[in-house]
């Protein structure tokens, strides 16, 4: 009796769908699992409403079926009363039916089954689960921004990923097509832009870069088309333009011959906003523009235009005394009301990056609030449309030491200070890939997984459940294989916590992915297996190295300096930045070193435009004779060494002798990343505290690219021996 009842039990667990068969990512607001598969088949038939042709022959590309037999069915019909992109999908085993009251609808629904079907192939590969499932998107602007300027990324890697952002139900791609290092897209009326713009000449002496014709564009255009993704070209004003000026230097304040940028960063050199040839300029590529692509947004840009140039432009200052307007900040707050006036009368809708809020928000203008959700705020409570993309959930682009999949999770859109009323102008999100750092080949590695977090947050209604959420994405990667795409990690594999106390360090690492099993050695002994937390008591160099399903799965490693002053309190004249904190009020003496290459690995602590005055207090009288201190340098990201370091001591707290004044002749703008220590050394030094000053340059001087803007020092460690 019981060998029936289990053979009966097997029987019937074979027939019913498992929930690795109906892994979806977005999840779905509704599913309900049934009995049975629906069995694909060269016998598998097609009825369709007229209305859903085109997407009816995506289907059959996509099952590699004529779908013209006499078996059972797949159905594409309209249902009226559902929103724009709502779906009914009803799997039994005689029919598969998609309902929708839109073509946009049909297609979201055609991509559920695309993640239902399974990834091997052969007969058994065409069968699908039974179920029902009712779902529609929380918001309609799901993006994704691809830098395609700073690393050209060809024609066919951008329609695959149109097609990633369809298969997880995101709908718009914000295409970045102008920059300070390359312009890409073609212009008739101005073809210095492709011939000029269009190209940088490398450290090696090489030639880099690329455009789209319009052909090509075309092209995209029709391949985003027939997925129902909406793109939205950006085309940058008036800063991030040196291609631009490059190509026709009478569009800048000076007029000067430059050359495309080959260098990351914010220029000084900016369109002339009192030059109404750079209006005609600007509204003869919008034409064009406008005339390429059909959606209903441009993106203008906007954001990180410095005022330099037009602080000692002849031109500029006459215009803001024309117009009335207080400062460079209203210049530009009249520049782009002159172009959005210009957009609106095409009938079309501008965006731009949260900077367009200084001097006064256009009209019609929609924010993409992206230094924090600031902007999307002031933008919503003025009754004006926000995309949110702030940096710290959305810039995938930035490491996982900053942004991991389940931090991009557990992002929520709408900004808890808005109203219900003043949250409808929330549209929705975008994650961004910006590609200073990213070629083409590495923009995989650094967008997914995380973008399924991304298409989750922006799609689905459900409650957070990041386990579930982490066991799908698990079952998800069959898929994203399938597909061809090269997925990163979900988050630093080997994180550590390590703590001074009294005499020596504990340290704790912790794996960042389940089932991981983790080594260590210090100072390139033997390799231990972690169990448990353990104790370091001299300077140490700690590596850990991780495993996962039997592979390598990420290395660590961390310099552990023990010194006089580790662990002692330290006050501080001003805050460091709320952005770099480091590890909080210990940083400066937590004994941990701060990487040469990565100002963001969380052991720095960021100044900007200010003095750093800092008073370490020993608890005691302490005997030394040895100072150090570490800064970081990289221009490009405005942070530069300090003019100078003195050290001096005092006994009470409140009045120091001074020790040494320390300076130092490395060029502000020598390239690359890198640290330098100033140290003071000295016999037999005595003291109860010591106070460190670190004198800021100030201002970016002139031959910075970002000229009058705040630098930043980031400081490490004061090292005391």
């Amino acid at each position: 009796m019981n060998y029936w009842l289990a053979l009966f039990c097997l029987l019937f667990a074979c027939n019913k769908p498992t929930i690795n068969e109906v892994n979806l990512i977005p999840k779905p607001q509704k599913i309900v699992l049934s009995d049975g598969f629906f069995s694909l088949s060269f016998n598998t038939n097609l009825i369709l409403d007229s209305l859903f042709y085109e997407e009816s022959n995506y289907l059959k590309e996509i099952l590699n079926l004529k779908l013209t037999g006499s078996g059972n069915t797949i159905k594409l019909l309209k249902k009226e009363g559902l929103q724009e992109e709502e779906f009914l999908l009803n799997i039994t085993k005689e029919h598969l039916k998609i309902e929708a009251s839109t073509k946009k609808g049909i297609m979201r629904g055609i991509q559920t089954l695309r993640q239902l079907l399974p990834t091997t192939k052969g007969v058994l590969a065409t069968k699908i689960p039974c179920l029902r499932v009712h779902d529609f998107p929380r918001f309609s602007w799901r993006g994704m921004l691809l830098d395609c300027c700073r690393h050209f990324m060809d024609k066919k890697f951008v329609m695959r990923y149109i097609d990633l952002l369809a298969y997880h139900k995101m709908n718009v791609l914000h295409w970045h097509l102008t920059e300070d290092q390359g312009w890409r897209i073609e212009i008739d009326k101005y073809p210095k832009l492709t011939d000029i713009g269009a190209w940088r000449t490398e450290k090696d002496g090489s030639n880099y870069g690329g455009f789209y014709s319009k052909e090509d564009i075309k092209e995209i255009l029709n391949y985003a088309k027939k997925r129902h993704i909406t793109i939205v070209p950006e085309i940058e004003f008036p800063g991030h333009s040196v291609a631009a000026i490059a190509s026709y230097p009478y569009l800048s304040c000076t007029g000067d011959s430059i050359a495309v940028a080959t260098e990351w960063g914010v220029y000084k050199d900016i369109y002339c906003a009192g030059n109404d040839t750079v209006f005609t300029f600007m509204e003869d590529i919008l034409t064009e523009v406008m005339e390429l692509f059909p959606s209903e947004y441009i993106h203008i840009g906007g954001d990180e235009a410095p005022k330099y140039r037009w602080e000692n432009c002849k031109k500029c200052q006459q215009r803001i005394k024309q117009e009335n307007l207080h400062d460079t900040h209203e210049l530009q707050s009249y520049f782009i009301t002159r172009i959005e006036k210009f957009l609106t009368k095409n009938g079309r809708k501008l965006i731009g990056w949260d900077e367009i809020l200084e001097g006064g928000l256009a009209s019609s203008a929609t924010v993409q609030s992206w230094r924090g959700e600031e902007g999307g705020i002031t933008a919503a409570k003025n009754g004006h449309d926000a995309i949110m993309s702030p940096t710290s959930h959305c810039y995938f682009d930035y490491g996982l030491d900053a942004t991991d999949l389940k931090k991009v999770y557990h992002y929520e859109p709408i900004p808890a200070e808005l109203t219900p009323e003043e949250s409808k102008h929330i549209l929705g999100g975008e994650c961004n890939m910006w590609s200073e750092r990213a070629p083409q080949k590495l923009i995989d590695n650094k967008v997914f997984p995380r973008i399924l977090a991304m298409s989750e947050v922006l799609w689905s209604s459900a409650e957070k459940d990041y386990t579930n959420f982490y066991s799908r994405v698990q079952k998800h990667y069959p898929k994203l294989d399938a597909l061809s795409v090269n997925y990163g990690f979900e988050s630093v594999p080997i994180t550590s916590n390590i703590v001074f106390n009294v005499d020596s360090f504990t340290v704790s690492l912790f794996k960042g992915s389940p089932n991981m099993r983790l080594q260590y050695n210090l100072n390139n002994k033997e390799w231990q297996t972690y169990n448990t937390p353990f104790s370091i008591n001299e300077t140490s160099t700690l590596r850990a190295r991780g495993f996962k399903n039997k592979k390598a799965y990420g290395e660590f490693e961390q310099e552990i300096i023990k010194h006089k002053a580790t662990g002692k309190k330290v006050t501080y004249k001003a805050p460091y930045n709320k952005s770099y904190t480091g590890t909080g009020e210990y940083n400066l003496t937590d004994g941990l070193l701060g990487s040469s290459e990565n100002f963001r690995d969380g052991y720095y602590q960021g100044f900007s435009g200010t003095d750093i005055e800092v008073v370490l207090d020993f608890g005691q009288h302490t005997s030394f004779s040895n100072i150090t201190t570490s800064f970081f340098q990289y221009y490009l990201s405005w942070i530069v060494l300090p003019n100078s370091v003195s050290y001096a001591i005092s006994n009470d707290g409140e009045n120091f002798t001074a020790l040494a004044n320390l300076t130092h002749n490395i060029p502000l703008m020598k390239e690359g990343k890198f640290k330098h220590s100033f140290t003071f050394e000295k016999e037999n030094i005595k003291a109860k505290y010591i106070k460190v000053v670190a004198k800021t340059v100030g201002k970016l001087p002139e031959e910075h690219p970002a000229t009058g803007s705040d630098s930043w020092i980031f400081i490490d460690e004061i090292i005391v021996n």
